[in-house]
């Protein structure tokens, strides 16, 4: 430990710190957007509309079979040829976000499909449509079993938003991998990242098992 250099990882605090900000910044926005999208997906998924479904399973078998960092920089460089012109920083938004609705979609879908059949039907006894017995009988039961899925998702956009930094967005893993360039620190600084996220991680594990109690 005595070559450990301390003196670069405290010199680093603000930098990783600002770095820090900018990653739950951008995991928050891209979280929220895609949210009400694979919710919106999940839905139409687990209803009876055949040309939807069928774009959107497209669209998911296209998220979950391509890595995330294409999609990074599909969004960071195929957008603007088609004349869609955002800041590093909104595509690093827009392509989490574009990642991370498909496997809510799954999410809200697969919870959906899981509640008794017989719900549905006895809806639809009574009167109701396909998409009433999903938005007033199905829909309140799965978000206890949404819930959990849905936190890992929350957990596994905040960690692949340091592939954001291969766009030169200057969220916390680029602050650390710019102090490495400066500095010539891999280990210390590698190190201090590692720890920065296993403390952002285990916040949102915590978040989320409190969450799952107080719905339980």
């Amino acid at each position: 430990m005595g070559d450990f250099d301390w003196n670069s990882i405290w010199y680093a605090v603000p930098y990783m710190l600002n770095g820090t900000v900018v990653t739950l910044e951008i995991s928050f926005w891209a979280m929220l957007v895609a949210s009400v999208v694979g919710l919106l997906f999940g839905l139409i998924s687990a209803s009876d509309l055949r040309v939807p479904k069928g774009i959107i399973r497209a669209y998911v078998y296209f998220v979950r079979g391509t890595p995330a960092l294409v999609q990074i920089f599909l969004v960071y460089f195929a957008l603007p040829k088609i004349g869609f012109e955002f800041s590093a920083f909104w595509s690093g938004v827009v392509a989490l976000a574009f990642n991370s609705a498909g496997f809510i979609a799954e999410i809200v879908r697969a919870s959906l499909q899981s509640i008794d059949a017989g719900q549905t039907e006895a809806a639809l006894s009574i009167g109701m449509t396909n998409r009433q017995s999903i938005m007033f009988i199905l829909l309140p039961q799965s978000l206890l079993r949404m819930t959990p899925p849905l936190t890992n998702e929350v957990i596994t956009l905040v960690k692949s938003s340091s592939l954001l930094s291969v766009i030169s967005i200057t969220e916390l893993t680029r602050s650390a991998q710019l102090i490495i360039a400066e500095r010539f620190v891999p280990f210390e600084l590698y190190a201090a990242l590692a720890v920065y996220y296993l403390v952002i991680i285990s916040i949102l594990s915590w978040g989320s098992e409190w969450i799952e109690k107080k719905l339980a």
